[in-house]
Formats: structure tokens, sequence, C-alpha cells
């Protein structure tokens, strides 16, 4: 009898899905996971394994993996099996499936998604039982992989996000002694290419159940298709491998292009060569064209090459900072000795085409509908610009969207005039004009119409973003005040949290939580 069966035992209540202690399991999780921090910090691997071993084979740990598998956007996409986890008898019955003796990964459904350029990526589904083994193993992985991590990755990390690596960007190239070229790097393919053989030997987690994972082939068109190379784009645990995989160029930089003296010019020596990457997009900073081409280009395709990886011909530029260039859909450019950061242009096309294929396609839905297409869309991609230069852009994006709509609303109504097709799909609101708003039906209290409005690019507020401290680690106990203080300031802003932070810090003070329990 496990100790999740005991436990319910001993209370009286049948074990189930609906009576298991989330927040006791999790606990436990998080106590295990920062016993392996300091074990890595320390480099005692050999406990690093044990413990990854402990947690691997706990209740607490699949549990928590099928939760992960069962509550998320893909929990009703099945893998070639067509099976999935919707009832809670289901989801309790797969927590015993999840064991390491006998285990065999099915093949992955392989689908295709468009890419930006019009080619598209190849993703493979796992099955679900092996989704949750993957997740139960990132549990694992994830502590080590973030202990070990380089400091300026920001893609596919927990805590960290895109903002974060736009700002690091910022602090390299804003100031006036800052390098002047950067090297663009883009990986050919960088998930379908990455050695087997490098990441058995290099990745610290069961080698045995990973090398099932990445052999376990796919199916595409009722064929079966071996796996010879690369992590699949669509496992759970790939990015984290993936990432594992890269991490180490920023040590080999600061290590070959160290800041120097020189002692016959009395002066420092400093290339001004820095790295920041997000998954496999990444730039790195110099103070020549020679230096980036010459000597760290090298660098990096040795360290790629000893990957089973390459640089994408496509991609990869030498580019001066008054050029401007693209990251990861901002463009950043140097003008009159400032620093600006706005949307990219292609970015910027590419999602007004994504919203004029929503209108054009809504030619006989009604307006309320539409609204509700657009509305995630167009706060979805104006929030993801909210901390860059993007106010003229939102300005410019509005307008757009109301010319894509005036013709929509013209092609509904060809025999009505402007003023009449005006009146019906665009109101006054307060001192708000040419609001595109359709009526929901119902009614307020003083028997107002409740109308529903589309939201605009330009009412999103710009504010400036708080980057993460490169050394955070949300699995080390020691920063949970700072991650605690980062949500507050994520959720409430920055101005109460200046406010009023003073008083959270003293009750942080005041009442400190206890050690987490790890005993399993």
């Amino acid at each position: 009898m496990n100790m999740e069966n005991s436990m319910c035992a001993s209370s009286g209540a049948r074990p189930g899905w609906d009576q298991i202690d989330w927040l006791r399991h999790e606990r436990r999780v998080r106590g295990l996971q920062a016993r392996i921090v300091k074990a890595t910090r320390e480099g005692r691997w050999g406990k690093v394994q044990a413990l990854q071993r402990l947690l691997t084979h706990s209740f607490s740990g699949k549990a928590l993996a099928v939760k992960r598998v069962t509550d998320n956007k893909g929990k009703k996409t099945s893998g070639v099996d067509g099976e999935i986890w919707t009832t809670p008898e289901s989801k309790y019955q797969a927590i015993g499936t999840l064991r390491r003796r006998g285990y065999q990964p099915l093949p992955l459904r392989r689908v295709h998604i468009p890419k930006s350029n019009g080619k598209t990526r190849p993703l493979g589904i796992p099955a679900m039982r092996d989704r949750a083994m993957q997740a139960l193993h990132l549990l694992a992985l994830e502590p080590v992989a973030e202990t070990t991590a380089d400091h300026d990755s920001y893609g596919f990390r927990p805590a960290r996000s895109t903002a974060d690596a736009i700002a690091q960007c910022f602090v390299l190239l804003s100031s006036r002694r800052s390098p002047k070229w950067v090297f663009e790097g883009d990986i050919r393919g960088c998930f379908d290419r990455i050695s087997h053989e490098w990441m058995l030997t290099h990745i610290p987690t069961d080698t045995e159940v990973l090398g099932k994972w990445l052999r376990s082939g796919y199916v595409e068109n009722r064929t079966l298709f071996p796996t010879t190379e690369g992590t699949p784009q669509g496992g759970i645990i790939s990015p984290t491998a993936a990432n594992m995989t890269l991490d180490g160029l920023q040590k080999l930089l600061d290590e070959r292009f160290p800041a120097k003296w020189d002692s016959l010019e009395k002066k420092p020596i400093n290339p001004k060569v820095h790295l920041v990457r997000y998954a496999d997009d990444f730039i790195i900073t110099g103070d020549s064209r020679e230096l980036l081409e010459c000597e760290v280009r090298p660098l990096v395709e040795r360290f790629l090459i000893e990957r089973g990886l390459e640089l994408s011909s496509e991609k990869t530029r030498v580019t001066h900072i008054t050029e401007g260039f693209d990251f990861l859909g901002h463009n950043l450019r140097q003008l009159s000795g400032r620093l600006l950061v706005s949307p990219s242009k292609k970015n910027v096309k590419a999602f007004l085409e994504k919203v004029r294929v929503i209108v054009r396609s809504s030619g006989s839905e009604n307006q309320e509908l539409l609204i509700r297409k657009l509305n995630p869309v167009i706060l979805g991609w104006a929030n993801y610009h909210r901390y860059t230069m993007a106010s003229r852009t939102f300005a410019k994006v509005d307008a757009a969207i109301w010319q894509a709509l005036w013709r929509w609303a013209k092609r509904r109504h060809p025999m009505k005039s402007s003023d009449w097709v005006t009146k019906k799909y665009w109101h006054t609101l307060g001192r708000q004009s040419w609001v595109f708003a359709a009526d929901t039906g119902e009614r307020t209290s003083e028997g107002k119409p409740v109308l529903m409005t589309l939201a605009r690019a330009s009412a999103v507020r710009i504010q400036r973003h708080r980057k993460i401290k490169k050394e955070a680690n949300p699995f080390d106990p020691s920063w949970d005040g700072y991650f605690e203080e980062r949500a507050l300031l994520k959720r409430y802003g920055a101005e109460l949290l200046e406010r009023f932070g003073w008083l959270y810090r003293k009750a942080q003070s005041v009442v400190k939580p206890g050690p987490a329990q790890a005993g399993l």
C-alpha cells in the first residue's frame, strides 16, 4: 500500500483524485527540489541523482505530473493511442501507471504548424502517459537546469520572459560606451538536430528513460518513422533539454574574451562580448565587426558542432547598432546616441494580417462575436509590446484595424449610407467617439444597454519592465521573498508596491514560514 492509500485508509476516506491534498504534495516536491539545488551547487552529483530518483518514484511527484498534463491547454489532445484522462477516476488511476520498470513510450503523433516565413514546424504529440512521465522527470531535472543555466538565457525558463531578454539588451546597448556591433545568431532546426549522444552524456537525468523518449519515433500518415537525432517539439521536457544543450556558451565567451588591462597603453581592453539568448535565438555584442566575424563566430560554430548543430546562414548576420536589428518581435536601433526599442515591422505586419484574416472570415457573423474574437488577439499583442516605445505603433495599428472594420461593415450593407453604417456599429462613450461596440442585449439598472467594446492597442499603458535578477532561482528557498515581491509587482503595479511594499516586507520579517518538509 502506497503512502496516499495508507493516508486515506487511516482517515476512513476512499482514495481518489478529489481527496488528494495538493498543498501537502507541492510542499514535499518543493522541499526535494530545494535539496537538489543545494546538491547541484556543491557538485555532489551522486546526491543529485539519488534525490532525483526519490522524487520521480514518489506519489507526490507522480500526482503533480498527472495534474499538470490534465490541467493544461493540451489536456484534450490525444497521442497515437487516442487516450485522454478526463474523469477523476482515470486521473487517479494514471498516477499508478507512472512506473520506470517496463516503461516503453509510444511513438509521437506528428502534425505540422505554420511558421511566419511560410514554412511549417513539425510538432510531435506524445501520448498522455508519456506526457505525464516527462512532466514527472522534469520536476527532478528543472532544479538542476536552473542552477547551472547561463544567466542571460531567458527562453523556456520559469519566471523569465522575452521582456527580460529585451531589458538585458537595453542594459548592454543603451549607454554611450556600449558595443556598437551585434552578432545575430539563429540555429538551424535546433530541436530537430541536437545530438542524442551529447544529451545522453551531459544531461543529468535518468538516461535510460531519456534515451527511450529520444528514440521513440513518430507516426505520420500512418507510417512509423525512426528518430536518430533531435528532441521532439511538443514534449514537455524538450525545451529544458534543449536549453541545457545550449548552456555553457556564455561561460565560454566570458573565458575567451575577458576584460584585460593593457600595461603598455595603461588602459583596460574590453572586447564588450556579451550574450543574450532566448531558446535558440541569440545575440552577441562586440566592439568591432572583425571581432564578431573572425573570432566569435568560429567559437560559436565549434560549440554548436559538438552538439550536432549549426548556424542558419539565412538569419545569422553582423549588424551595426545604428542600422538596427530585430530580436523576439522587437526592433532595437540606436538613433542620435539613443537606443530605441519598438515593435518590429515584420511583427506588426504579421499581427495586422492575423486581424484582417479574422475580420474577412467573419462576414456573416454578428458584431459581438467578431469583437470576442478580436479582443484577445489585440490585447495579447499590445501587452507583449507594452514595455517598449510602442505608443506610435499602437496608434497606427488601431487606425489599420479601424479601416479593416470599416470595409467589413460596408460590405455587409452595400446599399446603406456611411452615416447609417456609422450609427449602427460605432458609438460615442463618454469623451471617446468612434467606439466599435455591440449591444449585448442586456440592460443596466438604469435601463441603458450594455455594450461590448473592441479593445484598442493604444489603451494599453506603456510601462517599464523590471528585469529579473540574473542569479534568481525559483527552486532555491532563499529567493522565495524575491519572487513573491515580483508577483505582487505584476499584480498590483510598481506604484502601489513602492507605497505599501514596506508593510509587506515588515510582515515577512515578523512571520517567516517554516522550512519545507521533504520527507517522502
